[in-house]
Parts: structure tokens; sequence; C-alpha cells
């Protein structure tokens, strides 16, 4: 039988180690490491994500009672109190542009998404992480309240975060939006949230396209009336010109308004649009589209640790965040690699049951028995 080092060493090989190790030279401040180090720091926090660790004392004793293991890893034991000062010290950065390049394999492979067009297409939300203002102190989101918000633009071609920002909790979803550079052609699905006639008028400049819902009280006036498919549940297909004083000098292009009437629901929706090339019924389904981005919010709050944090600075939560996502596309990668048909969820509990077995990764994956029984069953036999 050949021979399988530990399903976690095997995951953490998907990081290239020369790799982590450029990056950690880049964004290194302070004194150099005696004892500890930003790889023994990554492989720590990763083990807490998938064995679901609340506190700093729990994941320093879980992954040194795997201390004869650690070789295999790439690291040594870290003590709890070198692993806070990393938190709290050694610059996020690092993780977030390990997001990057894990990011740039994962786009390689990522099927496409379920839509005839050849666009791209993204969703963009964000999800707001709660925090107790008198431990976090730095996150007031509100005067009695702290938070930080993750802005996630989700790219349907594999349902990855592409576009990914943490700011203060109190930050604007908009004021983000603008800052996001959308390849010339995508489409972005957005809620009323993002309502900003200005920035509906630089996308459409840029040749970007947007899908969201129109507010109720806009002014504006009907320039032409297409045809539609009332037994898709659509109402109206219009090309419409903003008229109020201000939104026609913010938004001076013609637009698009559909009307859909929801057959489960009975609720009437008016979508708002820049794409006049889409029949009506594909323009509904983008936006109906646009909840795979709260799946991934629900996902990683309810899967990865960053609803609780083991550290109380920003540079600490900011750490166990970004680590997070780089765990989300590490798995995403395995998945479309695997090209199984299991889901994320389903490929995260095989990892946290089986994290320190000896077994191969791929078969774990597939569902194939392991071979040491069939070996020992083999052995009984002869005898």
């Amino acid at each position: 039988m050949a021979h399988c080092n530990t399903i976690f060493s095997q995951l953490l090989k998907l990081v290239p180690r020369h790799e982590f190790e450029s990056l950690a030279k880049l964004h290194h401040s302070g004194r150099s490491f005696r004892t500890a180090s930003r790889w023994a720091q990554f492989v720590t926090l990763m083990m807490g994500h998938l064995s679901g660790q609340n506190s700093l004392r729990d994941l320093v004793e879980n992954i040194s009672a795997q201390s004869h293991r650690l070789y295999h890893l790439g690291c040594l034991k870290i003590s709890r109190s070198n692993l806070s000062r990393i938190n709290e010290d050694k610059p996020y950065a690092l993780y977030e542009a390990l997001f990057g390049k894990l990011l740039s394999r994962c786009q390689a492979i990522a099927p496409s998404h379920d839509f005839r067009f050849d666009n791209t297409l993204y969703s963009l939300d964000a999800s707001t992480i709660d925090l107790c203002l008198s431990v976090f102190p730095w996150a007031d989101s509100l005067t009695t309240k702290g938070a930080v918000k993750l802005h996630v633009g989700l790219n349907h071609k594999g349902y990855l975060p592409e576009f990914v920002t943490i700011t203060e909790g109190k930050d604007h979803d908009i004021t983000v939006g603008r800052t996001l550079e959308f390849p010339k052609g995508s489409i972005v699905a957005v809620d009323k949230g993002y309502n900003d006639y200005a920035w509906y008028n630089q996308l459409t400049t840029k040749g970007i396209f947007f899908v969201t819902r129109i507010k109720r009280n806009a002014k504006y006036r009907i320039v032409n009336r297409r045809t539609i498919l009332s037994s898709k549940g659509l109402t109206s297909d219009q090309t419409i010109e903003f008229t109020g004083a201000i939104t026609g000098k913010m938004c001076p292009v013609q637009l698009r308004r559909i009307g859909y009437r929801d057959p489960v629901t009975g609720k009437h929706y008016f979508f708002l649009t820049n794409n006049f090339k889409l029949v009506a019924k594909t323009i509904t389904d983008i936006y109906k589209s646009l909840w795979q981005v709260e799946l991934f919010f629900k996902w990683i709050k309810q899967n990865l640790k960053i609803k609780s944090f083991i550290g109380t600075s920003k540079n600490a939560v900011m750490t166990q965040i970004w680590i997070a996502l780089c765990l989300y596309l590490l798995l995403a990668f395995l998945k479309f690699q695997s090209k199984l048909k299991k889901s994320m969820q389903q490929m995260l509990r095989l990892l946290q049951l089986n994290l320190f077995e000896k077994r191969d990764l791929m078969a774990l994956l597939r569902g194939d028995p392991p071979r040491d029984k069939q070996i020992n069953i083999n052995q009984l036999a002869l005898l």
C-alpha cells in the first residue's frame, strides 16, 4: 500500500510553500522570528477553522496534541504567547495576498455559470459581522454596537469571491461598490442598497451592465414599450429616462425597466438595467441569482470561524477572516479539480472528521473505502 501523509498535510500542500514564504518576506514587519513563523500561524489558524476551536488556549492545546505530526505539516509547535503576538502585530496583508494567489488558481479551472450568455456575471452584496464593542473598541459601527462589514463580488463562474473588501461596519455598501473595477462587458447584480444614479451612469459609460430593482419614488418617462410574454410572468418591458431634477443630471442615459409578477408569491417586482440585448425573463433570472452571494455569506458564517475570534485587535480579526477566505478557496479548488458532485459542506465535513487520518485525500472525497481494511481482510483469508 502506498504511503499517505495526513489529510491535513495533503490539504496544505495545495498552498505552494515557496510562494507563501515569498509573500511572508514581502509582508513582514518588526523583528525576525526566533522559534515561531508565519507558516506556523497559518497552519494553526487553518486547523482552528477546520476543528472549530473557539479560544486561543484550545487551539494551541489541540495542535500540541498533534506535535508528533507537525513535521509533516512543515512547522513546529507554537506557544500561546507567540501565536497571540503574531496575530496582534504581523500584517494580515500576507493572507490577503495569499487569497489573490489562490483565487487565480481557482479561476483557471472554475466551471462556467448556468446562463447561456457569455458575459461574466457577478453578484455584489455585503454582510455585517457583529463584534462586542467593549472587547473590540476599534470596530465602532454605532454608539452601542461594534461590527466589521464583509463586501463580496461573487463571480458566478464557480461562485468564487472575486472582489473582497473588509471595512468598518458603518461604511455604506455603495461606497465600496464605486471603487470596484469590474471587467468591461460583465453583468453586476445588486440590490436596492446600491442605488446610486451617478454609479449607474458610470457603469454604463465603462461598458458594464447592471441589474437591480428600481425605487418606487423614481421619476421617469417612458420612451417606448416592447412586447412581453405574459406566460412567463412578465408585465412590462420599457425604455425609460429619468426626469428628476437631480437624477436626470446624474444619470442622463436611457435605461430599461422590466415588470415581473412572481407566480408563487404574487408579488410584483420592477427591475432596472442598462442591458437591452438579453430577453426580459433572463434579466429577472439574473436578479434572482443574486441570492447566491447570500448563500456564500451563510455558508462561511456557519462553517468557518468568523463569528468568534481568538484575538481582539483589528489585525487579529482581519487575519482570521482572510485565512477563512483562503480555506474557502482551497475547498473550491478541490471541488473543481476532483469534479465531484459533493457540496462544499459535505467536503468540509469529510475533512473535519478525517483531518489527521493517513489516507489519500482524493480517495476520501470520492468515498473510496480505506485500503488498510481491505488488506486486513486478505491477510485473514490467507491465515
